[in-house]
């Protein structure tokens, strides 16, 4: 953040800074916790995947943020739809930090199947994790935000798919989810702003992740289609959110809050 003695743009700068991503064991969660390692925050990865199944990634941002960044990457295993085990490791590095400053809800998951064909069962498994996964986490961080009195930033990662509904893509309760997330920041920043708590969301287009990338082997005509499909005529990659989420966590976006931040190319404009 320095050039000689010449501090540029200081309001990105989040030295001293305790920041969560959950969902960042591999895929968009973990590109968006390096940019906060990179612009000086502590963060702490949330998964419910074990260390053997972290990105190959992990270890190696791990080993720059201590090495190269002078800041630390932790994880700790967790699955977002375990209530009470969520805040417990929230409040223990709340405890551990003395500080919580900000919150990337970057856990999710996706289902592709017609509407005439979901079942209750797993459409619930969608809304709890995509939905009370991330209205839980976001519980969790606030209060511990409320209970040190120094306010901070939550970024919720919704989808262009929750304000459109995707041409060739079959996923009724993922997009509706992703559409309960959106208003979900909104009603949160209305009760938290009092506390000097920032609520937004993020809403991504397609991104080429590895989990895509297996998508492309069962339907190879996607990595073309998609890609029409917005103004730019190509698919995104997860490095290119890094600086919206430096933005939104950090004080550049002080008086941001209860908005929805849309990444897609302009899919969603023509």
């Amino acid at each position: 953040m320095s050039v000689g003695n010449t501090r540029r743009l200081p309001e990105f700068d989040l030295t001293g800074r305790v920041v969560l991503v959950s969902g960042a064991a591999r895929g968009l969660g973990l590109a968006l916790a390096e940019a906060c390692l990179e612009a000086g925050a502590t963060v702490y990865a949330l998964d419910r995947l074990p260390p053997s199944e972290q990105s190959p990634d992990f270890s190696r941002i791990q080993a720059r943020a201590k090495d190269e960044l002078g800041t630390q990457l932790h994880y700790r295993q967790i699955d977002v739809r375990d209530v009470p085990g969520l805040n417990m490791i929230v409040g223990e590095i709340a405890d551990t930090e003395g500080r919580m400053d900000g919150l990337i809800a970057a856990a999710g998951i996706q289902q592709e199947t017609p509407a005439l064909e979901y079942t209750p069962e797993d459409a619930n498994r969608m809304f709890e994790v995509n939905i009370t996964g991330v209205f839980m986490t976001s519980q969790a961080v606030a209060k511990q935000m409320i209970r040190f009195k120094n306010g901070g930033s939550l970024v919720l990662i919704a989808s262009m798919s929750g304000t459109v509904a995707n041409r060739g893509l079959i996923c009724p309760a993922y997009n509706a989810s992703k559409a309960g997330v959106i208003q979900l920041a909104r009603n949160l920043a209305s009760e938290w702003g009092q506390h000097s708590i920032r609520v937004n969301t993020i809403s991504p287009g397609y991104i080429v992740t590895a989990m895509v990338e297996e998508l492309f082997k069962s339907f190879p005509e996607r990595r073309t289609d998609w890609a029409t499909q917005n103004m730019l005529g190509r698919l995104s990659a997860p490095n290119e959110y890094r600086g919206a989420a430096v933005f939104l966590v950090s004080n550049a976006s002080s008086f941001m809050t209860g908005s929805d931040l849309r990444i897609d190319g302009g899919h969603s404009a023509w």
